[in-house]
């Protein structure tokens, strides 16, 4: 049964009828898609086929520019798999890579020695043109050198440092946070070298990095990105 007004209007046909305004805000509100993918592509052009006049087909100029543009789009959306999975997989591997570091010991550059049980401590130095002398202070956390080392000439490269722990009469230090200065002679000229000092890991994260990084904090309580670790060892 139809209802109408006394004018013929029928107001369940005006609840189906949007004004302008009304269909602007609904088109707005409906996410647009410019992409076509692949299913789309095919019907239209298998349509656009069928419809074809048959007194002027299209032409093979036209035709193997259609198949080439599919053959784009089929790849494009093929490698927009590859990728997907390619980044999953590199989110994975992040997250193996920055959990496995704890625990180990990194090259933090500048970093500090840390002093416990009386276990030595590690650093190295790049040497890029070489030392005719190499000398290492160790200072304690008032500022006093506690401990002084001298080496000779070293060639071009990584250098070893290694520290007992001890000060320059041989007795134990207290465990803590000491600092390394090295300074490096050549051809009558000395500089001050920043080593890269040995510390363990204590905790890694990525929370709170935009890019997903990894974090690692070290003893010390230096922090460092994971892409700055110079070298590692057990």
């Amino acid at each position: 049964m139809t209802t109408s007004t006394a004018n013929g209007y029928s107001p369940l046909l005006s609840s189906s009828i949007k004004t302008t305004k009304q269909y602007e805000t609904d088109k707005a509100s409906k996410p647009i898609n410019n992409e076509m993918g692949q299913q789309a592509f095919l019907t239209l052009f298998t349509t656009q086929l069928k419809n074809q006049n048959p007194l002027d087909p299209m032409d093979n100029q036209t035709f193997v520019a259609q198949l080439a543009q599919f053959s784009q789009l089929e790849a494009s959306q093929s490698m927009k798999s590859s990728m997907d999975t390619l980044v999953k997989a590199m989110t994975g591997d992040r997250m193996l890579t920055g959990s496995s570091m704890i625990g180990r010991m990194v090259g933090v550059n500048g970093g500090t020695a840390v002093l416990q049980q009386g276990r030595p401590v590690s650093a190295y130095v790049n040497l890029p043109s070489g030392a005719d002398g190499v000398s290492l202070q160790v200072v304690n956390s008032t500022g006093s050198v506690v401990r002084s080392q001298t080496f000779g000439s070293q060639p071009v490269g990584d250098m070893s440092l290694t520290w007992d722990g001890t000060d320059d009469k041989g007795t134990p230090l207290p465990d803590g946070s000491y600092n390394f200065i090295v300074t490096a002679t050549s051809m009558g000229q000395t500089k001050t070298i920043t080593p890269d000092v040995m510390s363990q890991v204590i905790s890694a994260s990525n929370a709170g990095t935009s890019d997903g990084s990894w974090l690692l904090q070290v003893q010390g309580g230096k922090t460092l990105g994971l892409s700055q670790v110079q070298r590692v060892s057990n």
